[in-house]
């Protein structure tokens, strides 16, 4: 049974792993392709700038989420002031705002034809030029976009790591006369650390792959590049090799992050449940902690949803129609496949990790999942490319054998958008079901096989029924991720093929942001699923419970 079980699970987990990594083997080979006149004059022109701007924006970014999610970690996590139950779950509500609709939202209050700067010049009697307003089309607004929506990777495992360091630890620095700062700096903040690194990269990552914000700014980088390239030039090649460069930054953070753990280990040498006492805060710096945390929470949520609702009120009779639940449909129809198939392949790869635990399973799997730290962009060119030749060829045959033409069957069609999905998004629903998969007990499965039960019938009558909750978690964060999902979608979706978030983008792009908010606005409602989820976890954590003051 044992060989039975190896020669089908191994070769098929395999396969599976090289069919997910077509993208990115595509992109790898493309390097080594000759160059042409349009990649020479990329070279010439706008290499540099697209480096340049991407490097800005990673480190921009970078500094502002660590400064919002560490801080705001800190707080709920170590201090006791106002409201602080509350901001615990009000702080995760950034990840339900996508940072292009941000962007449209602050863009249409912020502009020089917004209300703000309108309401200045009618009560000041000011005319351009005659005052300095902050340019929110600039890096420095991309930036700030990006930092409020973002910064919940940084706060979430922040805070997570500062709620299970040592009570012992946390105790022996106050004996030794370590003030609350000090007690930071130098005690928790250096425990936290590759968690904290970890929060950052994939903040980093989120930057990188970002298309909607920089493009609706005009920002020349990575990602807008390739859609130039691609859609300018049509130029299939140099889209490539600026994707490839991408892919080099994406792979750069991960390793970045690799070696900043160091192998490092650290381990709660306490048996209890405990937590270090918290800091009581009193008057301006319980004030100050309570400010520090509600300003993300204004800013990177609740402003930006109360502009949309109020566009969405001033046009939804325009809006809502029947392109509108069409394009909801598409949206939700893309959103459940997906979805249900990424569960289904993750429970097919870690079920087979789980029985044949060997080096060449764990490396596919890993080759698997990496998906998720490519962007959007550089998915949809690794699929496209192959994918158009395949229908090259298949069309010829075609032409040739019978005299007829297949036209397009993978690109250009729903099996590239989808495929495109699964291969971006898989990586969250593997890691739903492996850490469910890790709290069934081995003997269960050993109990199974004494009754005589192969391995696949123990996965669907024992595994799947106990994994339920994880993979009910699995669908919804995915398909909340498909349903915000941009630039893939652009590149690969089927002519007159649109989502919510496609004409999101393209209301936007035209300048008409109040229309573009009923798409935006129902993205948002339904992104708000697994912010709830992961609020009630939280609630509901034993490190939460049995809090001691001082």
């Amino acid at each position: 049974m044992k060989n039975i079980t190896i020669s089908i699970w191994r070769p098929s987990i395999v396969g599976t792993a090289l069919i997910l990594s077509i993208p990115i083997l595509t992109i790898a080979i493309s390097v080594f392709e000759p160059t042409g006149e349009n990649w020479q004059h990329l070279k010439d022109t706008v290499l540099k700038e697209y480096i340049v701007n991407s490097m800005l924006l990673t480190c921009g970014v970078g500094i502002g989420t660590l400064l919002i999610g560490v801080s705001t970690a800190w707080l709920t996590a170590m201090c006791s002031f106002p409201g602080k139950n509350l901001f615990v779950w009000l702080l995760l509500l950034p990840l339900a705002m996508p940072a292009y609709i941000v962007a449209y939202t602050y863009t249409g209050m912020f502009d020089f034809a917004g209300p703000l700067q309108t309401m200045v010049r009618d009560w000041t009697g000011w005319r351009y030029r005659d005052y300095y307003f902050p340019q929110i089309r600039s890096m420095g607004g991309a930036i700030t976009m990006l930092s409020l929506v973002l910064y919940p990777y940084v706060y979430l495992l922040g805070r997570s790591t500062f709620l299970e360091q040592s009570v012992g630890v946390m105790e022996v620095s106050r004996t030794l006369d370590c003030g609350p700062w000090t007690v930071f700096y130098k005690v928790a903040l250096p425990l936290a650390r590759p968690a904290i690194v970890a929060g950052l990269s994939l903040a980093l990552m989120e930057t990188l792959a970002d298309y909607g914000t920089v493009a609706f700014f005009g920002l020349g980088v990575f990602t807008t590049g390739i859609f130039r390239t691609w859609f300018g030039l049509g130029d299939y090649n140099s889209a490539a090799k600026l994707a490839s460069l991408l892919l080099f930054f994406v792979f750069a953070l991960i390793i970045m992050e690799r070696v900043s753990r160091n192998k490092a280990r650290y381990h709660n040498s306490s048996g209890k449940l405990t937590r270090f006492s918290e800091y009581r805060l009193k008057g301006l710096k319980a004030w100050g902690a309570f400010a520090s945390c509600a300003i993300p929470v204004f800013l990177g949520f609740f402003l930006p949803a109360a502009q949309l609702f109020l566009w969405a009120l001033e046009t939804w009779s325009e809006m809502v129609d029947d392109r509108f639940f069409e394009l909801a449909r598409n949206s939700f129809l893309l959103g459940f496949g997906a979805a249900l198939i990424s569960v289904i392949l993750a429970l097919f790869l870690g079920y087979g990790k789980r029985i044949i635990p060997g080096k060449a399973t764990i490396a596919s799997i890993r080759m698997a999942s990496i998906g998720y730290a490519i962007p959007g962009t550089v998915v949809a060119v690794g699929i496209i490319i192959p994918f158009a030749w395949i229908d090259g060829r298949i069309d010829t045959f075609m032409q040739s054998s019978f005299g007829i033409s297949s036209g397009l069957i993978f690109s250009g069609t729903l099996i590239a958008v989808m495929f495109a999905y699964v291969v971006r998004f898989l990586a969250i629903s593997l890691q739903t079901v492996e850490s469910g998969l890790e709290k069934i007990k081995p003997s269960m499965d050993d109990a199974a096989r004494s009754l005589g039960c192969r391995h696949r019938e123990t996965l669907f009558k024992i595994h799947i029924p106990l994994l339920k909750s994880s993979t009910l978690t699995a669908l919804m964060i995915v398909f909340v991720d498909v349903m915000k999902e941009l630039p893939a979608t652009l590149i690969l979706r089927p002519f007159d093929f649109n989502t919510l978030a496609v004409r999101a983008f393209e209301l936007a792009s035209d300048e008409r942001l109040a229309d573009s908010s009923t798409a935006a606005l129902t993205i948002v409602v339904v992104g708000l699923l697994p912010v709830i989820y992961l609020s009630k976890t939280i609630s509901h954590s034993r490190l939460d419970q049995g809090n001691t003051k001082i």
